[in-house]
């Protein structure tokens, strides 16, 4: 195999190599659209299933080979089925005017995104959420972390503010036309209120929760993404990851978990 590769190199256009820097730039496109959501676990369900097809098929194991192989042949549309979101999210990016402008200022593929490019800085939400929760003013937070979360950003109404005590006030404050939804906060700024989340289909969440810890739910079991809730009626704060919630916690903790989650020192 080796051999042959290295046989073929001298036959290497520079068409050919063009072609694998552009496949490998889609790629890369589309990992980041799917990065930090249920999307990425099924894509690799996908390739698992690919790759025992091509096992049993050299075993010679004809009725997993028959099986799978079903599978396989109508792999396309089951993929444009389960990606459906993200494919249309990817061809929305490559139609949105000024795409190779803003991507021009990248080195190919070549700058992979390890994090939030910004530091989080915690002291406005804690401080937001503890007087929140002491004059019992319903709240929901979502922050933002390798998915950025802009399905849901493109519900809402965008803000694009620096994160603060009185601005995150302001907004749940009850009389105020943007406290019915939820804040997404990405790369340490606040991008949209009023945003429409998910609900979890969770048949096992008590019935005291009500519908801002359901979306909490909801958004963490799709992305990677944290969620903070002030409960309406008893004012007390919780949070949510990964689709599991902890409930009635003491601001210092709420600090410590966002300390620990975004390696941040405030």
């Amino acid at each position: 195999m080796l051999t042959l590769f290295i046989e073929q190199l001298p036959h290497l256009r520079i068409l050919d190599i063009i072609d694998i820097v552009l496949v490998a730039y889609l790629f890369y496109e589309l990992y980041k659209l799917i990065k930090g959501t249920a999307a990425i676990n099924i894509f690799i369900g996908i390739i698992s299933i690919y790759l025992m097809w091509k096992l049993v098929r050299i075993l010679e194991m004809e009725l997993l080979t028959e099986i799978l192989g079903q599978f396989i042949s109508v792999g396309v549309i089951a993929l444009i089925v389960v990606f459906q979101p993200e494919i249309r999210r990817f061809l929305l990016l490559l139609g949105t005017p000024g795409f190779i402008s803003k991507k021009s200022k990248r080195f190919l593929f070549w700058r992979i995104y390890m994090g939030n490019e910004s530091s989080l800085n915690i002291d406005p939400i804690i401080q937001a959420c503890q007087k929140m929760s002491q004059s019992k003013t319903g709240a929901l937070l979502v922050i933002a972390n390798k998915n950025e979360l802009q399905t849901f950003v493109n519900t809402g109404d965008l803000i694009e503010a620096n994160i603060s005590m009185q601005l995150l006030e302001n907004i749940f404050f009850k009389n105020s036309p943007l406290h019915d939804g939820a804040v997404i906060i990405v790369n340490n700024r606040i991008r949209a209120a009023r945003c429409i989340l998910p609900v979890s289909g969770n048949r096992n969440i008590s019935h005291d929760l009500g519908l801002r810890h359901r979306s909490a739910m909801g958004i963490t079991e799709q992305s990677d993404a944290i969620a903070i809730v002030v409960s309406e009626q008893s004012g007390k704060i919780s949070y949510c990851k990964k689709g599991e919630l902890t409930l009635d916690i003491q601001p210092s903790q709420l600090k410590d978990f966002l300390d620990e989650e975004f390696n941040v020192i405030s």
